[in-house]
């Protein structure tokens, strides 16, 4: 069997080691009979599986001790939705800085229950860009600020912690998380879909300060509050343990590696390799982000006539590149090159670039 590189957005790339040693513990886990999918998530073995992925993500992350650390069913639109259910009091104001189309997707989720108030956005110049931070309307009052720290489709990325001054900032890291350092100690709750950086679709990490989990929020069911997840473990009801389970595992491969230290050496390397053949291209591929905004993760970019890219989609398929077709959003070509995607990924892609070119051009 050869693996293709994959450069799918989500559910994205995992590390080969991580699934093959899930595929060996498939039918019979950890000597207990079972495998992990079919035992109790309240059985002491499973405790200790999601104890020990717990640790290693602080680890992996620095994450302080006065931060929660949720696991939790679903992916980072759910969270959208709980983040104002939680979080803001009834017809309390947040702010929503719009950077993509996720952005957008988070303020769809939450507008039904807190007043949004976009405090900038970078829609009218296409989301090529990040809005200047002084250029943000913020309201003193607000129950938080939300940013989505790197945009899949759009390809724009933060590349600092913007100063929102007492009010929490509020982060969807789901395409980012684990990239490189992030002072988690900066933001007041950070959240992600765990299927690009961290694991199989199906489960989302919330880091919350622990203070935050006091505000009363609005009227809502249990299961939809997360000081009691927090309170129980993350296990107020059944959790996805396989994911669970796929996470710790790639968690621990991570660290293994090198820590987020590492992945940001790697990912620098990767994205430079395939930024480098759009701008070295003499304008057959182009990127329309503003180079400082940029994305290390996602990389959108166009061919000079758009009918040219089901060709460059399926050549690239036959020489073993997976994934490569742009959103429908934007269209055209998108290669995600998230911590799993080795570096020799990217370079085969800038071959495959390379070569595309000379034929087609």
């Amino acid at each position: 069997m050869t693996r293709a590189f994959n450069f799918s957005a989500g559910p994205a790339t995992l590390p080969e080691s991580v699934l093959r040693q899930a595929q060996a513990e498939m039918l019979e886990w950890n000597g207990v009979g079972a495998s992990i999918v079919e035992i109790s998530h309240r059985s002491a073995d499973f405790i200790a599986v999601a104890a020990a992925a717990e640790a290693d993500l602080r680890r992996l992350l620095s994450i302080p001790d006065d931060y929660a650390v949720l696991f939790m069913s679903g992916g980072a639109t759910t969270q959208q939705a709980l983040l104002a259910l939680n979080f803001a009091a009834p017809g309390q104001k947040a702010d929503y800085v719009l950077t993509g189309h996720w952005g957008k997707t988070a303020i769809k989720q939450a507008k039904t229950y807190v007043d949004v108030q976009i405090a900038a956005s970078g829609e009218a110049g296409g989301f090529r860009d990040i809005p200047a931070r002084d250029s943000w309307q913020l309201s003193a009052d607000a129950a938080y600020v939300h940013i989505t720290a790197n945009e899949t489709i759009h390809g724009v990325e933060f590349g600092d912690v913007p100063d929102v001054g007492q009010v929490p900032l509020f982060a969807d890291f789901s395409s980012s998380i684990a990239s490189e350092p992030i002072d988690v100690s900066r933001y007041g709750l950070i959240y992600a879909g765990a299927q690009k950086n961290l694991g199989p679709v199906g489960l989302s990490v919330v880091i919350v300060r622990r203070e935050l989990l006091e505000r009363s929020g609005q009227p809502r069911a249990d299961i939809f509050t997360y000081a009691s997840h927090a309170a129980r473990d993350s296990m107020l009801n059944t959790p996805p343990t396989w994911n669970w389970y796929l996470l710790g595992l790639t968690v621990k491969w991570m660290l293994e590696q090198g820590g987020v230290e590492e992945f940001a050496r790697r990912n620098a390397a990767k994205a430079g390799l395939v930024y480098g053949a759009i701008d070295g291209s003499g304008g057959y591929y182009r990127n329309q982000v503003a180079p400082a905004a940029r994305s290390r993760m996602n990389i959108p970019f166009f061919l000079p006539d758009e009918r040219l890219d089901a060709l460059f989609v399926s050549e690239s398929k036959a020489a073993g590149l997976l994934a490569l077709k742009g959103h429908k959003a934007v269209g055209g070509i998108r290669a995600s090159l998230y911590n799993a995607m080795p570096v020799a990924g990217a370079g085969a892609l800038v071959a495959f670039m390379h070569d595309f070119q000379q034929r087609h051009g």
